[in-house]
């Protein structure tokens, strides 16, 4: 497969530009980009101001001021007038930010729940801090190093600072249990705790088809795929459902590495332009991948950005995977991590990139006016666009054609060859309040808890195949949300009746067999709430075309 077999007009694709290592979302180039193409005099001048005016409010304003915090705001109102994706995180926050993107962090190792404004851990991490000292799913984290972690101080920021901290570190906790009158005391010493990119990666029950769920592209993401893509190929694995779903994005190399295993040939994967001609880059397939041959079905919505759109965009552009779902978010602008003096973040879009046929996905936006641009996925809905496919409005001047001739559009995300329409028949008013106040997710919790023993006697495949949440668990869980002034609807809970048991049946699942789960993955859970998935439907019966474009590339 090389490059040039895609083509596509001198005036519809913009003149290649090398490509490299990037980010999507935070995505890093390098550190020597800024070679002062406007005379430094001009951004000298204007700085002095901005020193000058804040110099006179520190001084003479008649009320104390925090001009740190005008500062901060100043930056932020400042970047605006550029584009949607360029953002200043303060340093209470830019540590957060960068940690989602790494391969783990420093912490106490929990996955914790805020309820009633109150913190819960969900499940102590397997062989992590806390599970060595004994803390328990649903113990409810009161104060940490005597700092109230409930009401109003139940922030995420709040939790983070408390909980997060250097390795070697101690979290003094204390800490409310079921069945105990007295707060209990632990001492946990913080370590490095994995993150996981990757949440299912399963055979599915036709014996041939590999599920691989990636929920962002970090720094472990390129390693975690090709672990289980190996042990999916091991137990005969004939083709790939890879699921994007929601997936944000995230480092762009480890998006183009991943289609370098799926795709043959040296072609283009991606390449970059920028005002400053070292931020252009091209970047090339060049391996000899794990799974060049094979039926490919892609999964997309409107919640796939960035490295997701890269990794969606050049294998439809290949011809090379079928994608289905649902038109994708629309990013397509690459963004430099700059962290400044204060332990502050500046991420600034320093390019834009493009896909094998030339097309860039980027939508459009007016600088300065990002009000609608935030609102655009709410008048997708508006337009009818989730739910019929015609409503999807490509822009004409923005075709392109794939390695196979097949027309394929930018200028606004990439949209899927099969659609799949939302499924809302289940979304009612009392259903969001159940999500709302985490009673499906407290309630699985507080039943697995008590019922673990029993549980874990038996495979997952026979709970799968046998286990039924009862009316009696619904009533019991119903009640819980009564307590909480929310008046039960018999026709809402009707409507959402099914949907209800699969989430809880999952959620159950999930407490079960993830306690003794050192990999990330969530097999269980994915197994049971996508039994009845309309797109994993879609999906499946997708790969007749899948076969079919596959046979067709190679002729």
């Amino acid at each position: 497969m090389e490059e040039n077999k895609i083509q596509n007009s001198k005036a519809t694709v913009r003149t290649p530009i090398i490509v490299g290592t990037t980010l999507a979302l935070g995505i890093l180039i390098g550190a020597t980009f800024f070679g002062g193409r406007r005379p430094a005099g001009d951004v000298s001048r204007s700085s002095s101001k901005f020193r000058e005016i804040l110099s006179y409010i520190n001084r003479s304003y008649v009320d104390s001021v925090n001009t740190d915090s005008l500062v901060d705001y100043s930056i932020t109102k400042m970047l605006e007038k550029l584009d949607p994706h360029t953002y200043y995180f303060p340093p209470q926050d830019a540590e957060l930010a960068r940690s989602q993107l790494e391969s783990g962090f420093d912490g106490i190792g929990i996955e914790f729940n805020v309820f009633n404004d109150t913190v819960y851990v969900v499940t102590p991490l397997a062989g992590g801090p806390s599970e060595a000292v004994g803390i328990q799913s649903g113990d409810a984290i009161i104060k940490a190093n005597d700092n109230n972690l409930t009401g109003k101080e139940a922030s995420s920021t709040n939790i983070f600072a408390n909980l997060r901290g250097k390795r070697g570190s101690v979290a003094k906790l204390e800490i409310k249990r079921k069945g105990f009158k007295d707060l209990l005391k632990f001492s946990v010493t913080r370590d490095k705790i994995p993150q996981y990119a990757i949440d299912a990666a399963y055979l599915m029950s036709d014996k041939k088809t590999g599920y691989l769920k990636i929920n962002r592209f970090t720094e472990t993401t390129y390693d975690e795929f090709k672990e289980h893509m190996a042990n999916l190929q091991k137990q005969g694995m004939k083709q790939l459902l890879l699921d994007l779903r929601g997936n944000p994005g995230g480092y762009m190399d480890k998006a183009t590495d991943i289609v370098d295993e799926l795709v043959a040939g040296k072609g283009v994967i991606v390449y970059t332009d920028g005002k400053d001609s070292r931020n252009n880059r091209k970047s090339h397939a060049h391996i000899d991948g794990m799974f060049e041959k094979g039926p490919i079905v892609v999964l997309v919505d409107e919640g796939s950005a960035s490295a997701s759109e890269i990794v969606s965009g050049a294998l439809q552009d290949y011809d090379r995977a079928l994608v289905v779902g649902r038109r994708t978010f629309g990013k397509g602008l690459v963004q430099q991590p700059i962290q400044l003096s204060d332990g502050s973040e500046l991420r600034l879009t320093i390019s834009r990139y493009y896909i094998p046929s030339g097309r860039g996905i980027q939508k459009p936006y007016v600088k300065g006016h990002l009000e609608n641009y935030d609102h655009e996925l709410d008048d997708r809905g508006k337009s009818g666009e989730y739910f019929v496919a015609d409503s999807i409005k490509n822009n004409p001047k923005m075709r392109f054609k794939t390695m196979g001739g097949r027309t394929v559009y930018g200028g606004g995300g990439v949209t899927p060859d099969i659609f799949v329409p939302r499924d809302t028949s289940h979304i009612t008013k009392y259903l969001m309040e159940l999500y709302g106040r985490n009673i499906i997710r407290e309630y699985a919790m507080s039943y697995a808890n008590e019922n673990s023993k029993n549980l874990s006697k038996q495979s997952f495949d026979s709970y799968l195949k046998d286990f039924t949440v009862s009316d009696a668990m619904l009533n019991d869980m119903n009640r819980r949300l009564n307590q909480t002034g929310v008046t039960y609807t018999a026709k809402e809970f009707a409507d959402s009746k099914d949907f209800i048991k699969s989430q809880l049946k999952a959620a159950i699942a999930r407490h079960i067999w993830h306690r003794s789960v050192k990999n990330g993955l969530n097999n269980e859970y994915y197994q049971i709430i996508y039994q009845d998935d309309p797109m994993i439907e879609t999906a499946i019966k997708s790969f007749v075309k899948a076969e079919k474009l596959e046979r067709e590339r190679k002729l």
